[in-house]
């Protein structure tokens, strides 16, 4: 099984650029489409951007823009990179992936324990 872990979390001002890095335990880390996702306080997760296998992306209309995806396979890292933030933004932000098929197996996901982002003034 596949494991994340998030770093870079913090507080930043309005306006402001953080960047967020996903690290990932094994090289099988490369066949799952990685996500960020993010649940702000009281409110339910939901996805910030995808990265797939073949370094394809998608992000939610809010972030678009925005925020960048990207990843260093050989590395096992995903990055996301988040300019122009505003207070909307803060959240605890979660790299991870869903259970993938591949080659006839099936391949558990898992998420990581997510990073704090605060946007304020």
């Amino acid at each position: 099984q596949v494991q994340f872990k998030e770093v870079g979390g913090g507080l930043v001002q309005p306006g402001g650029s953080l960047t967020l890095t996903c690290l990932a335990s094994g090289s099988i880390f490369n066949i799952y489409n990685i996500d960020w996702i993010r649940q702000p306080p009281g409110k339910q997760r939901e996805l910030v951007a995808r990265i797939t296998p073949g370094g394809n992306t998608v992000y939610a209309d809010s972030v678009k823009g925005r925020f960048t995806i990207s990843k260093e396979n050989t590395n096992y890292k995903v990055f996301l990179q988040m300019n122009r933030l505003q207070p909307e933004d803060t959240a605890t932000y979660y790299c991870g992936a869903n259970s993938t098929w591949y080659r006839n197996t099936l391949f558990d996901g898992s998420w990581g324990p997510g990073t704090q982002v605060t946007v304020s003034s």
